[in-house]
């Protein structure tokens, strides 16, 4: 990791919400050309010609480069199926029901914003159990979310993602990938997990680094149609589960400010989620 982990300024928060707004723009996009016989190529066009003509540049592109290998291959992670995370956007055409994870991150005047989303590609009536991780999935994220509040502690998100999660039905919770803070580097300290480990004590609420104003972090529940395990195919990048089961992906960058939350990679700033879920809403 690098950047400069900790709370950001109001002023740093302000220029990650316009990152953030790109990557929104660009995900709407994306979710807009989704249809079967689509390539996950194309789709990938889409979101760098939205990055680039906003004048942003894009996170993924090239990021974990170093002497052995030349960084990721494209502007998103597109994920289909058993693809849990880091998908390689190539010469797939997308199937009529498939399950699509769209991430997207994008740099504004050096300061990254990261969200995803999920789609089932086409299918007018999609399989309830489908249709069921989807929604439990996007649930979850914005529990976890409208579980940050300045004096809190970050397992508060874990604890909320969990509770939404069981509470919806039995799915697995990926413990491999996490969510992360976000700042001038696109994944900082500390670690947003979306359970808490095992165990009478290990659970308690209240885990975690203290939440304070100027927290900024990426929340992104990642959740499976079977066990939570996963393994990295060869190509060096993309996850999938380990029992083939389908997974499912959401994820918002979120800033605490001192009044309560502001969800710089949603449109409306997640003014309309917070306030179903009786959370304050508190942009800057």
């Amino acid at each position: 990791m690098s950047g400069r982990p900790g709370p950001k300024s109001a002023d740093e928060v302000r220029l990650m919400r316009r990152a953030g707004l790109v990557v929104a723009q660009a995900l709407e996009a994306v979710v807009a050309q989704v249809h079967p016989g689509v390539t996950t190529r194309e789709l990938d066009a889409v979101a760098a010609a939205v990055i680039a003509g906003a004048g942003a540049s894009p996170s993924f592109l090239g990021y974990g480069a170093d002497e052995d290998r030349p960084g990721f291959p494209g502007v998103l992670c597109l994920s289909v199926g058993e693809e849990v995370v880091h998908g390689i956007p190539g010469e797939r055409e997308l199937r009529d029901g498939d399950l699509l994870s769209v991430d997207c991150g994008a740099i504004v005047d050096g300061w990254h914003g990261d969200a995803a989303v999920s789609v089932v590609v086409g299918a007018d009536e999609p399989p309830a159990d489908v249709v069921g991780l989807v929604e439990t999935t996007r649930t979850a994220l914005w529990h976890g979310i409208a579980a940050l509040r300045p004096g809190g502690r970050i397992g508060d998100v874990a604890v909320a993602v969990e509770q939404a999660v069981r509470a919806a039905g039995s799915y697995g919770i990926v413990d491999d990938y996490v969510g992360h803070g976000i700042g001038t580097a696109m994944h900082e300290d500390p670690d947003v997990p979306n359970r808490l480990p095992s165990g009478p004590l290990a659970r308690l609420r209240g885990r975690g680094g203290r939440v304070v104003p100027g927290t900024v972090l990426a929340v992104e529940p990642m959740l499976t149609l079977g066990a939570p395990e996963t393994h990295e195919l060869d190509d060096g990048w993309t996850a999938v589960t380990d029992d083939g089961s389908l997974a499912c992906h959401f994820e918002h960058t979120v800033a605490v400010t001192p009044g309560g939350l502001w969800v710089l990679t949603a449109a409306d700033g997640g003014e309309a989620a917070l306030g179903a879920l009786g959370a304050p809403y508190a942009p800057l």
